[in-house]
């Protein structure tokens, strides 16, 4: 997995966490923390993880024998 791909990762799941609280709580955290969803950095949030789940489609479709090798190649023997 290259670098992009866990930043991307990483984006992905804070995403994924803040979704949860707005459909659980109602509560958004990005927007609390950045002013308000109109906010200029609420919305280049809501932009780079947007970007960062397309960039991790690339490993929905990843061959399997390129995911096995990298998984591997860290396994110490």
């Amino acid at each position: 997995m290259s670098g992009l791909q866990r930043i991307a990762l990483v984006l992905t799941i804070i995403g994924a966490v803040n979704w949860g609280l707005v459909g659980f709580f109602q509560f958004d955290l990005v927007a609390s923390i950045f002013g308000g969803q109109d906010a200029i950095m609420s919305r280049i949030i809501y932009g780079l993880v947007g970007i960062a789940g397309l960039i991790n489609l690339g490993l929905l479709f990843a061959p399997k024998k390129a995911t096995e090798t990298n998984s591997s190649a860290r396994t110490i023997h």
